[in-house]
Parts: structure tokens; sequence; C-alpha cells
């Protein structure tokens, strides 16, 4: 394995875990304020992208798509939030856990009945396909690059909004002491609702990035949610830093494991058999780094309390 193709798959799990911060900052948020176990946060990753790739087919062109597709996924995540989670507030997480899993079967089952079945069509749009050397002999996607862009920018501006911002006070403040910020006269509701809608922006947002590179197709949404809640564990409930590194570490470890596990596993055994086993170690190895860091900081690398 050269140099460069482990500089290239370093970047593609840079750019994997932009996906994850996207869909995991937004839950996060919704766990720590709302102490709500949102398990239809990866729906609304999977509204995303078709609302994107839908857009996109008809008018071709994918900045209007954008547009279109993130008050698509405001109203779709208010109208969750309004309908279904409203009356969840004062349940245990069980009943929460119990009621988002019908929303996954609800939203899968409603995408197979407008979309059908088959996967959507999504390109690279044309402004952004060809690659750019990004070191001698290493053309890299520029579509990649600018994935990776999107989710700093993102990052940056939602940090910036939870510690600069009266609503980010409010935010935080919420996450605290919800009877007491309700007691200071902030419309507690209209704050959930404004966070909710905030997060399935960000979700519809990772669905519409990771569109042009998976496949647009019903379910995509419940391994993101999976390893949603691992960066969330790891990285600390409600806090947008923790969100950031463990994406980011979480995509390194899987798509640089999945790379170099096969050529080190080829040593010890066949090399059809390290093919096969190489990637389910590198997949096992997101559980161990969950496992460790819960050992040493049970409450993850960056509590909220401290990010």
């Amino acid at each position: 394995m050269t140099w460069l193709l482990l500089v290239e798959q370093t970047l593609n799990g840079a750019q994997f875990g932009v996906f994850l911060f996207l869909v995991s900052a937004g839950l996060t948020l919704v766990l720590g304020i709302m102490n709500v176990v949102n398990l239809a946060h990866g729906s609304l990753f999977m509204l995303g992208a078709y609302y994107a790739a839908t857009f996109f087919g008809l008018t071709g062109s994918f900045l209007l798509a954008l547009v279109i597709m993130v008050p698509l996924a405001l109203i779709s995540g208010i109208v969750i939030e309004v309908v279904a989670l409203r009356t969840m507030y004062d349940r245990d997480h069980m009943d929460q856990v119990l009621a988002t899993f019908g929303l996954i079967l609800f939203f899968n089952e409603s995408v197979r009945l407008v979309w059908g079945p088959e996967s959507q069509p999504m390109p690279v749009p044309d402004f952004l396909d060809g690659s750019v050397e990004i070191l001698p002999e290493a053309p890299y996607p520029v579509f990649r690059i600018v994935v990776i862009l999107v989710g700093l920018a993102v990052g940056a501006g939602l940090y910036f909004l939870i510690t600069r911002t009266k609503i980010g006070m409010l935010i935080r403040a919420g996450a605290s002491n919800r009877a007491m910020v309700g007691a200071l006269g902030v419309n507690i509701r209209l704050l959930y609702t404004l966070v909710f809608g905030l997060g399935a922006i960000l979700a519809g947002l990772a669905g519409m990035m990771a569109g042009p590179i998976q496949s647009v197709e019903p379910g995509m949404g419940e391994d993101m949610l999976i390893l949603a809640f691992v960066v969330i564990v790891i990285g600390g409930i409600g806090s947008i830093r923790g969100a950031v590194i463990a994406s980011v570490l979480i995509g390194i470890v899987e798509v640089v494991g999945r790379s170099i596990l096969p050529f080190a596993m080829a040593n010890f055994m066949g090399e059809d058999a390290a093919q096969t086993a190489g990637p389910a170690v590198a997949s096992m190895l997101i559980y161990v780094l969950m496992a460790a860091v819960l050992f040493f900081k049970p409450a993850g690398l960056f509590p909220a309390q401290a990010g």
C-alpha cells in the first residue's frame, strides 16, 4: 500500500466523517437539549437525498436543488416534531424508541410508494466534476473536497451559533435546565421546534452531499444513524466540538481500516479471506474505540458542559 493511497483514503475518511458530523450534530442537539431519542433522524438524511435527487433531476441545477431541499427538510422536521415527538417529551426513552422506530418504517414505505423501490440517480454536478492534484501524482475528486469544506464550514457555523449567539445561549441553557428557562419566559416549545428543524436541515444536507457518492435508496439512513449514535457516545451528548472530532475520527478509522487491514491480514491468511475479513474487522474497530472511550471517559471526550 503506497503512501499516496494512504493519503487518498485518509481524505476519504475525513469526507465520510463529514457526513457523520452533519447527521450526528443535529442528533446530538436533539438528544442533549430535548432529551429525545430520535431513531427517525436517519430518515431525514434519506429524505434530504431524495428531495435533492428529485429537484436536481427536474432542474438540472445542483445549487437550485439545494435551495429547494433546505426548506423541505426544515418543514419535514417541524412536521415530525409537532405531530409525533411533541407528545413524547415527558415519556421515557423506550416509548420514544418505539415511536420513532415506527417513523422509520413509515418513511421507508412512503419513499417506496412515492419514488419506487429502485435507487434514484444523482450524478456529480458538472461544475464539481473532475479532480485536482492535492499532491504530486495524487489527484482527488473536486466534489469530495467540497464536501469536506462544507462540513468544516457548517461545524464552524454551528460552534459560533451555540457559543456566541443569544439563541445558542438559550439552547445551552435549555440543555442544562429546561424548567428554569421556561420560567424565565422563553418559549421552550418553539425552541425545541427550532432545534429539531435545524437538525433536520443538517441531516438533509448530509443526504444531499451523499447522493452523488452513495446510492439514493429506501433505508439509506439506517447505517448512518447507527454510526451517528456512536459519534454522540464518543464525542459527548450535546457537544458540537465532540461531534466534529468523533465523526472525523470514526470516518478515518472506518475508511482507512478497510483499506489497510486487507493488505496487513493477507500476510497471515489467504488474499480472498483477507479481503472479506479486513472490512469486517475495520467496522469492529469503531466499537472497540467506543468501548475504550467509555472506559476512560464515560461522558465522552467532550461533554456538553465542557464543549
